[in-house]
């Protein structure tokens, strides 16, 4: 590594290059004061970074040894309460109280709608995340399951009449005529300020009239209208978009973090582009400028063009080699992103590409309570000191995917009640961590069943209720998690509407035409109404939530546990391989029964713990995993036969650096950190990069 010396810090050339010629000018930040503040604040927060870390190992180890003394014996709840309470795991709560954040964008405080998260190491996808902020009806029917029949290369007009038909039944239902239907209407022109529609020779008008708002074109003509709704055929898709600095990329040196950090400055320049190549035509993709439209009085109507975005930096585990502090040490990951994302975002509080209200909202995952995330406001309070931005500026959202975040939420919130704007929840993780806490309780149930479990159900609608308690509506976002299948639209359709009806003003969403379609459930739930609604509902209590998924003296099959332990296997396997081979962080990866199931790092927490699980509790034996292993290798190379850039596994197992480290996640994974997989990742990919 080519570092360069800097008061304390040794930093690599190619992050200090970047920072002083690319992110520093225009932002009236001189770079020699810029790293100076940057080595004191540095050195101040990172010992007190690592001694929280430590307290997870401490607490951990009073979980794991409570567990080996009632082992065998029914659960306690009270007993086991007391008992988190006695190590700080659970602390007191406090009185009520609301959040106070200022400066919300729109997006995030009072409108509802899908929510994307993308990786940031990939111009493209960022940039086409970016532009989802608005996306075809028409197109995302057409070009999915939703409407049922093949989809053709060549234009198959009788699928075409079908997403029309489905398209005005939309209409018909959202913003319905005072007489008729959308389905019969031959024209539509503006009169006196009003949209009227003639089916046949009968006018019509909106039952609400109030919902016209504006045009483009001409009155007796116009290209298009735009409704109160949001729902013209062109419909407001993807509000928000999370760029993703943690699970789904691999980003573990100077080139890799530099890549992400660049596509980060350009979206907040506003001038990222990608080049494209599509039907063997090239030409540039760039970001999307604003919609423009006349106001049914005359007047201009100007809607941004693109979706608010957030950043989401990694948590507080991780270091990074980018960074040597004076002890040898390398600097926390979450340090480092926190500063970087921020003198970025410096850009757009001058231009208003992303926020009109100079906010820059960060995304903070895997915190474990409230005294980590207190930490995450102190050092958003010294970036925002170093880079003479207002107080406050920095905005938060907890990702509540830690055990020990989930049952202090509220204490956790009051940490940040002047700068949180997002909680959400995460199935993956969230397992994970529970599994990994409780792993010497005894064997997990299946995978599978956990989607069913008391504990499950609690938590998402505690995550509701303590947001909604802390005033969030009309405020702050409350998410839902990811849908992870991306060619199977219609089952989202069907199953996905529930998240609006949970009270969740977001969700999170695999792709730009996942979205539009996500978008009308936004248009048939007014999520204020169901927040409301649910106030009023009988709280979760805590027991529920601490309600532990093992299984009561297992009676399984081996056939059974052989096919749990394919499919875990196969799904590490699948991921494992594109992160370590190819550095790709995210991506459509099939699943043992060949479903596309967008994957990143929090399934292999889930899989490689479970196996874990079963193999400590002796459900099953290294052995048969590791046979288990291979036979999943080659089902995964199989997969991968047509990826010319692919390096089939099986070939040679004993040099396979991503077999291996699908391997140490499997039987490394009960000395993880909390389960995490990220220290292993990062050694096999810089392993696999120093051997290329």
């Amino acid at each position: 590594m080519n570092l360069i010396n800097k008061n304390n810090l040794k930093i690599n050339s190619k992050l200090f290059e970047f920072i002083n010629n690319e992110v520093i000018p225009g932002t009236n930040i001189s770079p020699d004061d810029f790293w100076n503040k940057l080595e004191k604040v540095v050195h101040e927060l990172a010992p007190i970074n690592k001694k929280l870390i430590d307290k997870r190992e401490i607490i951990q180890k009073q979980i794991d040894e409570w567990h080996k003394k009632n082992i065998g014996e029914d659960l306690d709840k009270k007993e086991y309460i007391n008992f988190l309470r006695s190590i700080s795991y659970i602390v007191e709560e406090k009185e009520d109280f609301e959040i106070s954040t200022l400066s919300v964008d729109k997006e995030i405080s009072s409108i509802a709608g899908p929510q994307l998260v993308v990786p940031v190491d990939n111009a493209r996808y960022a940039i086409n995340a970016a532009n989802a902020r608005w996306g075809s009806l028409y197109d995302a029917l057409y070009g999915t399951d939703v409407i049922s029949g093949n989809i053709d290369k060549n234009y198959n007009i009788e699928r075409g009449k079908k997403v029309i038909e489905y398209a005005r039944e939309h209409l018909d239902e959202i913003t319905p005529l005072n007489n008729g239907s959308w389905k019969d209407v031959s024209k539509i022109k503006i009169k006196n300020n009003e949209l009227i529609f003639l089916i046949g020779e009968i006018t019509n008008y909106l039952k609400n009239k109030e919902q016209f708002v504006g045009f483009t074109g001409e009155k007796e003509k116009p290209n298009s209208i735009l409704i109160k709704n949001n729902s013209d055929i062109i419909i407001e898709s993807a509000l928000s978009t999370i760029i993703d600095n943690e699970d789904s990329v691999a980003a573990v040196d100077a080139e890799d973090k530099v890549k992400c950090y660049r596509n980060w400055l350009g979206l907040m320049k506003g001038d990222l582009q990608a080049d494209m190549e599509k039907n063997g035509k090239k030409f540039i993709r760039k970001l999307n400028s604003n919609r423009n439209y006349i106001a049914k009085n005359g007047t201009k109507i100007e809607l941004h063009g693109r979706a608010l975005l957030l950043n989401r930096n990694v948590g507080h585990l991780m270091t990074s080699p980018v960074i040597i502090l004076k002890d040898g040490s390398e600097i926390p990951e979450g340090i480092m992103d926190a500063f970087v994302s921020a003198l970025c975002a410096l850009h757009d509080f001058k231009n208003k590409n992303n926020s009109r209200t100079n906010s820059l909202y960060i995304v903070k995952p895997k915190m474990h309570g409230p005294e980590e995330v207190s930490f995450a406001n102190t050092l958003f309070d010294k970036v925002e000191d170093v880079l003479g931005i207002k107080k406050y500026s920095i905005k938060i959202g907890i990702m509540d995917e830690e055990r020990r975040t989930t049952i202090n939420l509220k204490e956790c919130i009051r940490q940040v009640k002047n700068r949180i704007v997002f909680i959400n929840t995460g199935f993956l993780d969230r397992t994970g961590d529970e599994m990994h806490t409780s792993f010497e309780a005894g064997p997990m149930i299946f995978k599978g069943d956990m989607k069913k479990s008391a504990w499950l159900n609690a938590y998402e609608n505690w995550n509701v209720d303590v947001g909604l308690n802390c005033g969030f509506s009309g405020k702050a976002q409350i998410g839902k998690g990811m849908w992870a299948m991306p060619d199977k639209m219609a089952d989202m359709m069907d199953q996905k509407i529930a998240h609006p009806k949970s009270g969740a003003n977001c969700a999170w969403v695999p792709s730009p035409t996942a979205a539009t379609l996500h978008a009308t459930h936004y248009h048939k739930v007014n999520v204020f109404d169901e927040q409301c609604k649910i106030k009023s509902r009988d709280k979760v209590k805590l027991k529920d939530i601490l309600e532990i998924p093992k299984a009561d003296r297992p009676n399984w099959s081996v056939d059974n546990i052989n096919r749990e332990l394919e499919n875990n296997a196969q799904g590490i396997l699948g991921y494992v391989v594109r992160w370590i081979d190819q550095g790709v962080g995210c991506s459509k990866v099939p699943d043992i029964n060949n479903v596309g199931l967008m994957e990143d790092r929090a399934t292999l927490r889930i899989s490689s713990q479970h196996i874990a699980n079963w193999i400590h509790h002796d459900i099953c034996t290294k052995g048969q995993v590791m046979t288990i292993m291979k036979k999943m290798a080659s089902v995964v190379d199989n997969q991968n036969k047509n990826d010319s850039n692919y390096k089939k596994m099986s070939d040679n197992f004993e040099n396979s650096i991503a077999f291996s480290a699908a391997c140490d996640l499997v039987f490394k994974g009960r000395m993880q950190p909390s389960g995490y997989t990220e220290p292993l990742l990062h050694q096999k990919r810089l392993e696999y990069k120093n051997s290329n």
